[in-house]
C-alpha cells in the first residue's frame, strides 16, 4: 500500500482533473457519498470504527483518481478559460528546471524567472513572457531582449492549460495519474512529449 503523501487525482463527474487531494480530503468525500466513481490503482485500506450493532468494522478503499459528483456545466467554462497562477516552481516545472537559454539543468535554487520582454520594456509578467533561466544567464542578459543581448530563446514560453496545471502541481505523480492526464492535455502541448517520456520509465 502507498505511503500517506500520495495524492489522490480528483475529477468532476464528467472526468475533467480538478485538483490534487490528501487522502483525508479523500475519505471525507466517500464518507460523504461523493465519489460518483473512482479508477486507478488501489492507494490505500483505510479502517474505522466497528459498528455496535452488526459488529462489521467500517473500510474505505482510496484509489488513484476519483470522480465526484457537482455542477460540471459552468465549471467547464471556467476551466476552458482558466489561466493559472504564475509561480516560480511552476514555472520551473513546466520548462523541466531547464535554463531556456544555456540549455542546462539546474535545481530549482539555481534558477530564477525571466522576463523575455524586460519589465523595463513594457514586457508583462505573464506566462507567455517568461522562461526558466539559471542566474548565470539572466544576469547576463539583464534589462535587454534575447534579440539585444544575443542570445537564442531554446523553447517558446505558453499558458499551461488547466490539465497541464494540474500535472505541473502533482507532487509525485503516478504513471495511471500521468496517462489519465495526458488524455486531456492537447497534441500539440510542449509537455506532452516530456509527460509521454515519464510514463514509458513507470
Amino acid at each position: 500500500m502507498t505511503d500517506l503523501g500520495q495524492q489522490v487525482l480528483r475529477l468532476d463527474i464528467s472526468g475533467m482533473p480538478l485538483e490534487w487531494i490528501d487522502y483525508r480530503d479523500a475519505v471525507r468525500l466517500y464518507h460523504t457519498r461523493q465519489v460518483a466513481y473512482a479508477c486507478g490503482s488501489l492507494l490505500y485500506r483505510l479502517r474505522g470504527g466497528i459498528n455496535a450493532h452488526s459488529g462489521n468494522r467500517s473500510v474505505i478503499d482510496v484509489n488513484s483518481i476519483i470522480a465526484t459528483t457537482g455542477n460540471t456545466h459552468v465549471l467547464g467554462k471556467v476551466l476552458r478559460d482558466y489561466i493559472p497562477p504564475l509561480n516560480n516552481q511552476t514555472l520551473f516545472k513546466r520548462d523541466g528546471f531547464l535554463c531556456l537559454y544555456c540549455g542546462e539543468h539546474f535545481p530549482s535554487t539555481m534558477l530564477s524567472r525571466d522576463h523575455v520582454t524586460p519589465l523595463i520594456q513594457g514586457g508583462a509578467d505573464v506566462w507567455t513572457n517568461v522562461v526558466t533561466a539559471c542566474r548565470r544567464c539572466n544576469n547576463h542578459k539583464a534589462g535587454r531582449t534575447p534579440e539585444q543581448a544575443r542570445m537564442s530563446l531554446l523553447a517558446v514560453p505558453f499558458t499551461p492549460s488547466y490539465a497541464e496545471y494540474i500535472y505541473l502541481k502533482g507532487r509525485r505523480v503516478l504513471a495511471d495519474q500521468m496517462q489519465y492526464l495526458l488524455a486531456h492535455i492537447p497534441r500539440r502541448s510542449p509537455l506532452r512529449a516530456r509527460i509521454l517520456r515519464d510514463v514509458s520509465r513507470h
